[in-house]
């Protein structure tokens, strides 16, 4: 007997799904995303904003995009992923629809039903697309734990009191206890 066959979805299928479901699709398998908590929100916008106001006070050309904002990692028709935080220092990149190929700089916030993606899958297809930093911020353990891809290495994990390094940018650094305010 021949085993059964997983269903192979496609961006069709994403943009298929009703209005105000989100999904990720990674490798052909549609993720559904849980609407989130307010410390996740608050978290996002205000690192969103510190970010953007970085870049814009040193006239940067990188541009940040809180999630929804889609990004084709791979650029094929079966990897969707939407980021907390997107940071893209390649305009060349971007179109209307959003990012066609790895982020420079991609935060998640989790939440409970996102663990295993963020921690694992996404880990994994964030560092092999390209994605120079990634970052995973847990706002119940308030922990961060920092990827430097571009230099194949972790750089470890930080409380929110410690004052964490930006790879991408050297001269940024954010303690994720001001993001609480």
């Amino acid at each position: 007997m021949a085993p059964a066959q997983e269903n192979v979805y496609t961006l069709d299928d994403i943009y298929a799904l009703p209005e105000g479901q989100r999904a990720e699709l990674i490798d052909g398998q549609i993720y559904g995303m849980a609407p989130v908590m307010r410390i996740h929100q608050h978290l996002l916008m205000n690192l969103s904003a510190l970010i953007h106001r970085y870049i814009q006070k040193k006239k940067g050309a990188c541009l940040v995009y809180p999630a929804p904002f889609a990004v084709f990692l791979n650029q094929d028709n079966h990897n969707y992923v939407e980021p907390d935080i997107s940071v893209i220092c390649d305009p060349s990149k971007l179109n209307e629809r959003g990012c066609n190929g790895a982020p420079d700089w991609i935060i998640e916030i989790i939440s409970p039903s996102t663990q295993q993606m963020d921690y694992g899958i996404k880990l994994f297809k964030y560092r092999t697309a390209g994605v120079r930093e990634y970052w995973i911020v847990n706002p119940v353990t308030q922990t961060i734990n920092v990827y430097d891809f571009a230099h194949e290495k972790t750089t470890g994990q930080y409380s929110f009191k410690d004052t964490i390094p930006v790879n991408i940018f050297p001269d940024l650094s954010i303690q994720a206890e001001q993001l609480l305010k």
